[in-house]
């Protein structure tokens, strides 16, 4: 299962507060498996697996990706720049509106970026037409 221990923890407060439940949002991986030490992973490793994840990617054909991190967001947008440079703003893959922010883990390490995170989930919200009510930040 992806996302576990207090990261996942974490995601799960997060996707409650976008009103919803882990039940239903799709978590996918860039990579099949887990990296050695939980490093990065490699564009080599990003590009053996890239097929798998396409094909995952047009079998849900999701309306909304909302990428969690440095990794997800380069692997997917095909991009070199930092997530503070991706975040809050909007991409497109396929048909599918991407947003990316701040992966859980970091947010573990860095409390004051959950204000970012959840200011990138308003604007993934408004653009899915959910009311947005004070989150955890602001209320």
């Amino acid at each position: 299962m992806p996302f576990v221990g207090r990261a996942g923890q974490l995601l799960t407060k997060i996707i409650e507060a976008c009103q919803f439940s882990r039940d239903e949002v799709y978590i996918l991986n860039v990579l099949k498996c887990r990296p050695p030490d939980n490093r990065p992973p490699q564009p080599e490793e990003v590009a053996n697996c890239r097929g798998y994840f396409e094909r995952q990617l047009a079998t849900i054909a999701p309306e909304f990706i909302c990428c969690l991190g440095t990794s997800a967001a380069q692997a997917l947008l095909q991009t070199d720049q930092p997530i503070g440079k991706l975040r809050g703003q909007w991409f497109t893959h396929g048909t599918a509106a991407v947003i990316c922010t701040y992966h859980p883990s970091y947010l573990l390490r860095n409390p004051s970026a959950k204000r970012h995170v959840w200011d990138d989930m308003k604007l993934l919200m408004a653009r899915m037409g959910i009311e947005v009510s004070p989150g955890p930040a602001e209320g």
